[in-house]
């Protein structure tokens, strides 16, 4: 049911008048629609089962159920009824509507029904619904359960209502979203935190619809373009309508529904160079490299050098500071040392700076990879010749045979420093001149509080604390920011006046680091984690970027860095939370610890503290489960 096909999406009907699935199914397939959304019980069946006329536990007849057989079981999505009384604050009633809603679900099942989709009560607090909803989610092999949720207000109750059912039912990954849209939508902060929440699918009834001049069915603007949105998420559509001879729209019947979503599927804007190289890569969770500890393989480098903006940008710095240093004219010889070379992209463009700039460049490329380095040979041989010197050797340890003018080092991380930047660059500035450039010259870290139940659902799957307390480089689509993030730390090289004691306990303290950050919530929200970028200053003005707002444009060589909270927390709107970051070291190894504290808003008569016991604890004390070793 889900599958595209033909190069559309998934568009289901739902159609209130219909009496059976044989009437569904030939109505849904005319108008061209790929399932169908329809009732399991007959009109009147659930009034006279709860008022005393049918048994609530023995086996429905056939004319009970709009359903019979399984024939239909992989085009029918199942709606569960009674849940709206699972509220009513009668015990006999609510016992008799939660035996009933099982009934149905175990019928469905028993059939394969693809997905059964619960409508939130329309009163009460809806705490005994999920309780009926929870107890259900166990009886469930490969059907899904769907909630009905509608945006009907302004005032986010309806993301409440979902985050206390998801809530009461333990986060349960059988659990999804079908949400429906009304005909006016709430504020767009509103819409956006669905986009971190399992929405499934989409409700469009009829009534959400515009006619267009000819009289077709379309969607209004601020409608498209939050439904484009949700379908980068892979949802599904319903249309839900009252008759298949519904007169709302004029033109197009029943089929021009469906023909208008596909048309706007298809007309997605074409994905940017970024999300193209990501392709497959959305939200799927990878630990960081460890480029120091570990040899890295030809083809990860191959991925990389593709970047286009990355090393242009790098060229461009090294040709700024060719310009600076060396007059016109001039015969000095300037000696640039990359260091991390890897397979040589840096160091062919260190040579492109040199020719644009017309300076005579000697040029050092320093790689500790074995297997890299014989691909450095190669080209030195074929390309570079004279040029350049290739040095097999730790960074941290080579005695070179000249200090440098420039130093160049591509060691960056989804977070800056996290593949240990600080460390190679602190052995690596005793082969620089005391006037020497370092490229990058500082690269500073970020972190927000990030909202995504998909994110969440992937880590705690593992089902142990390692993987709870590990960051993860991802490339985000199913997450909402709430906060625009805010600088950590930074670290500046070279570091002037730097003097190291490499085997002392000690010799590598001052990089550690520590910083807390507050943001303010403008809206209800389920923080599952916290997100983190960075930003390099390359030369003067030349940056690199992977923070949201400063992206350099193009560059896909970084994703960001996700750092998981073990037990998601609620944020209330008002409220404020409180990062807390620290970057730890030892003599063997570099680790981060992180924790959330929500806190109080201020008052005249009560000072911002921090909300006695509603904190995250500290994740990953003492690099127990994640650490970058040195």
């Amino acid at each position: 049911m889900a599958s595209v096909e033909g190069g559309g999406l998934s568009v289901g009907l739902e159609l209130a008048s219909a009496t059976d699935a044989t009437v569904l199914g030939a109505v849904s397939t005319e108008a061209g629609y790929s399932f169908g959304v329809l009732q399991l019980l007959r009109p009147g069946v659930q009034e006279a089962i709860l008022a005393g006329d049918q048994s609530v536990g023995q086996s429905f007849f056939p004319s009970d159920l709009q359903v019979t057989n399984a024939t239909y079981a992989g085009f029918v999505l199942g709606g569960i009824s009674a849940c709206d009384a699972l509220d009513s604050g009668v015990e006999i009633l609510q016992q008799k509507c939660e035996a009933l809603v099982k009934r149905q679900v175990q019928w469905a099942t028993h059939l394969g029904l693809s997905a059964v989709l619960f409508s939130y009560p329309t009163t009460g607090a809806g705490v005994n619904f999920a309780r009926a909803v929870n107890h259900t989610l166990s009886m469930l092999s490969y059907t899904q359960a769907w909630v009905r949720i509608c945006i009907e207000s302004e005032d986010g109750d309806s993301w409440k209502k979902w985050n206390l059912l998801r809530t009461l039912c333990e986060h349960n990954t059988k659990l999804s979203v079908a949400l429906e849209l009304p005909a006016e939508l709430p504020e767009e902060s509103l819409l956006l935190q669905w986009l971190a929440e399992p929405v499934k699918a989409v409700i469009l009834p009829t009534s959400a619809f515009i006619a267009n001049n000819r009289g077709f069915p379309v969607l209004s603007k601020r409608h498209q373009s939050f439904v484009r949105k949700l379908m980068e998420q892979n949802v599904q559509f319903v249309v839900s309508a009252k008759s298949a001879d519904e007169n709302i729209h004029p033109s197009g019947g029943l089929p021009a529904y469906q023909q208008y979503i596909q048309h706007l599927y298809r007309t997605r804007p074409e994905p940017d160079v970024v999300d193209k190289f990501a392709s497959g890569y959305h939200d799927y969770l990878q630990q960081p490299l460890q480029p120091l500890m570990d040899n890295l393989e030809s083809a990860t480098y191959e991925v990389f050098e593709k970047d286009p903006i990355k090393y242009q940008e790098y060229e461009r710095a090294i040709y700024r500071a060719l310009l600076d240093r060396v007059p016109d004219g001039s015969d000095r010889v300037t000696v640039i040392m990359v260091v991390g070379a890897g397979r040589g992209p840096l160091v062919q463009r260190a040579l492109q700076a040199a020719v644009a700039s017309n300076r005579k460049v000697k040029v050092y490329a320093i790689e500790k990879n074995p297997n890299a380095v014989v691909t450095l040979r190669c080209r030195k041989e074929s390309e570079w010749e004279d040029l350049v010197d290739v040095i097999h050797c730790d960074m941290r340890y080579w005695e070179a045979p000249e200090q440098a003018d420039i130093l160049v080092s591509e060691l960056l991380g989804s977070f800056g420093d996290n593949e240990l930047s600080p460390e190679c660059l602190d052995g690596a500035q005793r082969f620089l001149k005391e006037n020497g450039i370092s490229i990058p010259s500082s690269y500073t870290a970020f972190v927000s509080p990030l909202s995504s139940t998909k994110l969440y659902h992937e880590v705690s799957s593992y089902g142990d604390n390692a993987h709870l307390e590990t960051p993860y480089v991802v490339k985000f689509r199913a997450v909402h920011e709430l906060g625009a993030p805010l600088p950590v730390w930074t670290f500046e090289h070279p570091h002037r006046g730097l003097k190291l004691e490499p085997g002392s306990p000690n010799f590598n303290e001052h990089n550690n680091r520590y910083s807390k950050q507050r943001f303010q919530i403008s809206q209800d929200a389920m923080m599952h984690g916290i997100a983190g970028y960075f930003e390099a200053i390359l030369y003067k003005d030349v940056m690199i970027s992977i923070h949201p707002k400063t992206h350099s444009p193009g560059m896909f060589s970084w994703f960001p860095i996700f750092f998981p909270l073990k037990v998601p927390l609620y944020l209330s709107t008002g409220s404020s939370i409180e990062l807390h970051f620290w970057r730890m070291c030892d003599a063997r190894k570099v680790w981060y610890e992180w924790a959330a504290v929500p806190v109080l808003p201020a008052s005249d008569s009560t000072p911002e503290t921090a909300l006695v016991g509603g904190a995250s604890t500290i994740h990953n004390i003492g690099g127990r489960s994640y650490w970058i070793g040195l």
